[in-house]
Parts: structure tokens; C-alpha cells; sequence
């Protein structure tokens, strides 16, 4: 059983990082980096071969699938100090992605802003302990340092996720930092001037669909380099990343209920074809507008074993189609007859020559 629910990644992938960092040595690593471009790159796409470090192997699995050439962009812009935004539709692991690269380069993973509509200034770079700055004044003990000011002060990586649901106002205070690598601290007159160290960036992720609701300025679109994370394109591979992470998820919750690959053959195929808005024959289908993400697959597949864990003996289709139904009818409940389309056409179809998408098929009494 895990301390946590979810452990950071440089708390997750230790004995990696730390495997990567000792069969490092002799390639080049900008300043502030805690690993190379090299290794940072193994530690997200995975190694072909176990490392050999002090006479033991070590395996690096691969964590990130999909464009590995985007990776490898990543890294690059990070190397040349200009910030990285990662944009795409919602469940494209761009946190993930965030994550991985801020930990490989700067050994942690946690400095992070998380954007809203209520994010203001002092959540981003610094704010105040009143109680002392009445007592004392704009002492340095009375400024509480936000993960812009603990990014620029330790030489690591800031995160800030979902940067386009914050106030344009607000995102526009990184305009200078970014520019100048230089945050300024009025309170602290002319002493009040925090230079950023080494390894200091930021990595900001958009989502597609928050496109408008406070749209960036040029001015800041200028300081970062631009990059789509699309969603995986091959059913193939969203049934390993969906069977990979549900045995993950299973391993402490339910450890006795199997992750049925048939079944996650089928939950992909269903996400795959519903977002693209085509059969695997080629058959035009409406799409739903709720966000039919590996991400959502994951999740969908990980609720209905964790029921079969706590309810029943085995993954219910019933429980799945249950959990299709809300996962697709939580954007708009005009979703409902597309979705009920599908089943009386596609998988209806399909079970007449295969008893899974048969049951699938009666599991459809739950699509209301």
C-alpha cells in the first residue's frame, strides 16, 4: 500500500531518476539541470534496453505515449530557456507530460500554479504574513514566497496548469519575468529585485476547448514556444495505455479483479470511434461534445472494476454502459440520442458476431 494516493513523480519514478542520473555523466546538461536532454528524454519514452549502473540493471519504463518528436521538442525548448505551452484537447496527458519533464529536469515536480478564475497575483509569484509585515514591515521573514518566486529563487521549473482559465490580467504579470528572468519586489525598494537562478522556467498547459474564455495576449503567446498534444490515434495503443494505467490503479484498491483486455479492447474502440466521429469501417457517427479522452477511458474502466471489486465477482457490462452513459451525458444531456444511435447501429451490428459486443448491446437498457 502506497503512503499516498498519489505520490509525486520524483517520489514514483526515485529509483529511475536516480539510475538516470548516475549514467549520466559526459553528456551535456545546461546549467541548473539536473539531468541531460539525453537522459530526460529515456526518462519519458523508456530505455530499449535495461541501464547498467554500478554492475545493476535498470529498467526505464516508458511513461509517455504518443508523438515522440514532441518530446524531443519539449526538451529543446526547455534547453533554450524560452517557456514551453503544451495545448490540446482535455485527457491528452498534457499534465502529465508537465510533470515528467519538470521532474527530470529540475528533480521536482511540485512547484506549481493551478489556474482558475479567482487565481490573483499573490498565488502566483509572492504574498504577505500580515501579522509580521504590521510588526516588522516588508521584511524578507514576512514575504511568503508563491512557486513563480520559489521557481526563480531555486532554479527550477514552474508549472502552471490550465493558464487560460485565470484572468487575462493576471497572466499577463508573467510577460516581464519571462522576458527579463527578473521579478520585481517594490516593498523591498532598491534591494527589492529577485534575479532568476539556472534551471529556472515555466511550462503552462491550455486546454482547446478553453480557447475565449480569457484568450492570451500576443505579447505572451510571443514568450512561449506552442505545442499540441493531440489525442492517441491508435486503438492499439490506447488499449495498452488504458490496460497499463487501470492495473496501476487496481493494484492496491482491487487486486484481485483482472483488467479483461477484451473488454478494454472494446471500451477503446468505443472511445476511439465516438471522438472521431467514425467507425473503424469507416461508417460516419455523430460525435458526442463530451470529451471522450484516454483519460475519461481510464477512469470509466477503473470505476467499473472498482464495483466488480466492492459489488459483484466480475467487470459487469451493465456497470459499463452505466458508466458510459454519465461519462458521455456530463457535458449535455443531448448527448443521449447520438449515444443510444451507436449502440442500435454499431454495436448492435457487431453483436451478431461477437458475444462481448452482443452483451454490450443488451447492456443498453442503461443508455437513458
Amino acid at each position: 500500500m502506497r503512503e499516498h494516493i498519489k505520490p509525486p513523480a520524483e517520489v514514483l519514478y526515485a529509483q529511475e531518476l536516480t539510475a538516470l542520473e548516475k549514467s549520466d555523466a559526459g553528456n551535456p546538461k545546461p546549467q541548473g539541470w539536473r539531468l541531460s536532454p539525453k537522459a530526460v528524454r529515456t526518462f519519458i519514452l523508456g530505455s530499449e534496453k535495461p541501464l547498467n549502473v554500478d554492475g545493476e540493471k535498470a529498467n526505464i519504463e516508458k511513461k509517455f505515449y504518443g508523438d515522440n518528436t514532441l518530446v524531443e521538442r519539449c526538451i529543446i525548448t526547455l534547453a533554450g530557456s524560452r517557456g514551453l505551452m503544451l495545448v490540446g484537447e482535455p485527457g491528452t496527458a498534457k499534465t502529465m507530460l508537465s510533470e515528467l519533464l519538470s521532474v527530470a529536469v529540475s528533480g521536482n515536480s511540485t512547484n506549481t500554479v493551478q489556474g482558475t478564475a479567482g487565481t490573483t497575483d499573490d498565488l502566483i509569484k509572492y504574498t504577505w504574513n500580515y501579522a509580521l509585515l504590521l510588526a516588522r514591515g516588508p521584511v524578507p521573514d514576512a514575504l511568503v514566497p508563491a512557486p513563480l518566486y520559489h521557481g526563480m529563487k531555486k532554479g527550477i521549473i514552474t508549472r502552471f496548469e490550465e493558464i487560460t482559465r485565470c484572468p487575462s490580467e493576471v497572466q499577463d504579470t508573467l510577460i516581464s519575468v519571462m522576458s527579463d528572468k527578473v521579478l520585481n519586489i517594490p516593498e523591498f525598494g532598491e534591494e527589492g529585485v529577485l534575479f532568476a537562478k539556472p534551471g529556472f522556467n515555466i511550462i503552462a498547459t491550455a486546454n482547446i476547448r478553453d480557447r475565449g474564455v480569457n484568450e492570451m495576449s500576443s505579447a505572451l503567446k510571443r514568450r512561449f514556444n506552442f505545442e499540441t498534444v493531440n489525442p492517441i490515434s491508435s486503438v492499439k495503443l490506447e488499449c495498452e495505455i488504458i490496460e497499463r494505467q487501470c492495473r496501476a490503479l487496481l493494484a492496491d484498491t482491487a487486486p484481485d479483479i483482472p483488467v479483461r483486455t477484451n473488454v478494454v479492447e472494446l471500451l477503446a474502440t468505443t472511445f476511439h470511434e465516438l471522438r472521431e466521429g467514425q467507425t473503424t469501417e469507416g461508417v460516419k457517427i455523430e460525435s458526442p461534445a463530451a470529451v471522450m479522452s484516454t483519460a475519461e477511458a481510464v477512469s470509466l474502466y477503473h470505476q467499473t472494476a472498482l464495483s466488480a471489486h466492492y459489488y459483484e465477482e466480475d467487470i459487469s457490462l451493465d456497470t459499463l454502459a452505466q458508466n458510459l452513459c454519465a461519462a458521455v451525458l456530463k457535458e449535455s444531456k443531448d448527448d443521449l440520442p447520438r449515444l443510444r444511435a451507436y449502440f442500435s447501429s454499431v454495436v448492435k451490428k457487431r453483436g451478431e458476431a461477437d458475444p462481448l459486443w452482443k452483451a454490450f448491446y443488451e447492456a443498453r437498457k442503461w443508455i437513458r
